[in-house]
């Protein structure tokens, strides 16, 4: 039997290169390598760049270096003093052991999930301490702070540093908030309801101040007007006196024209009198008639 040497070679070629291949590998600096020799892990590999491993003895895990999120699902966490809190975390972690990772969690599945419950189980006991008002003052950052160096001193056994933790929300559960926006709505209709009883108050007495300084001026006023018009009276009754004294006949000429006008002014076109009326006198003999009588 032959053997074809040319495919031997091949063969063996080949063979030589997947050797070659298998025994480097390569990561950039954002990332760092484990080598795993039959299954234990040796130690890590941080520097980048082009690496040499024992082809098919060796293998490498290849874990990321840079800052990872982690945003948790809503706690639902009981206060200190027995009020509910719906809290949303967020949480900053990178790699910092990767051969204490993979002894401990392996993948960053497992880490997540491990971070997860520290955060939850840190959560729940802090926040069981404090008060709702507490939470909602400068004491909060005191609370996180706590929660954040809890989770960060759990986590270092797991190769992980953790460098943030953060309450990214907290607020009270639905009904809960409608209940309190109800509360709160009626306490502003109360404060309105008040300030317009106080508007209302204030308006009336306004008005009965207005009132009564309006009746002042009216009553001043029409003292004022009586006397200047007594004293207008009787200075016209004075040129009245002082004109009758002058010339009496022309006076009760005037008068009589006076008397004329103001009566027939009234009545209807026709007036029916006597010729020896009285009232006719001064159409029968004129000015002069006065001086008979």
């Amino acid at each position: 039997m032959k053997v074809d040497f040319r495919w031997l070679a091949a063969g063996l070629a080949l063979l030589g290169l997947y050797v070659i291949g298998s025994s480097f590998y390569v990561f950039d600096e954002t990332q760092q390598a484990l080598v795993i020799r039959l299954g234990a892990p040796l130690d890590a590999v941080r520097e980048p760049g082009l690496k040499v491993k024992v082809p098919f003895i060796d293998s490498v895990v290849i874990y990321d270096g840079r800052l990872q999120m982690l945003t948790p699902p809503t706690e639902q966490v009981i206060l200190g003093d027995q009020k509910r809190l719906e809290v949303d975390t967020y949480t900053r972690f990178r790699i910092v052991d990767p051969l204490r990772f993979y002894q401990a969690v392996r993948t960053l599945e497992q880490a997540n999930a491990q971070l997860t419950q520290m955060i939850s189980s840190s959560l729940r006991r802090e926040l069981g301490q404090v008060q709702l008002r507490s939470l909602l003052s400068l004491d909060r950052q005191q609370t996180v702070a706590r929660i954040e160096k809890d989770v960060a001193e759990k986590a270092l056994p797991l190769g992980i540093e953790v460098t943030e933790v953060r309450l990214h929300r907290a607020d009270l559960p639905a009904e809960t908030s409608q209940a309190i926006y109800d509360r709160m709505t009626s306490e502003r209709q109360r404060e309105a309801k008040e300030v317009r009883a106080q508007g209302f108050e204030g308006a009336q007495q306004i008005q009965v101040k207005a009132d009564s300084e309006r009746t002042v001026l009216l009553s001043q006023a029409q003292r004022q007007a009586t006397i200047t018009r007594g004293e207008a009276d009787a200075e016209a009754n004075r040129i009245l006196s002082a004109a009758f004294s002058r010339d009496a006949q022309f006076y009760k000429l005037y008068r009589s024209l006076q008397t004329y006008r103001q009566s027939l002014a009234d009545t209807q076109p026709t007036l029916i009198l006597t010729p020896d009326a009285a009232f006719l006198r001064q159409f029968r003999t004129g000015p002069g008639a006065a001086s008979d009588k």
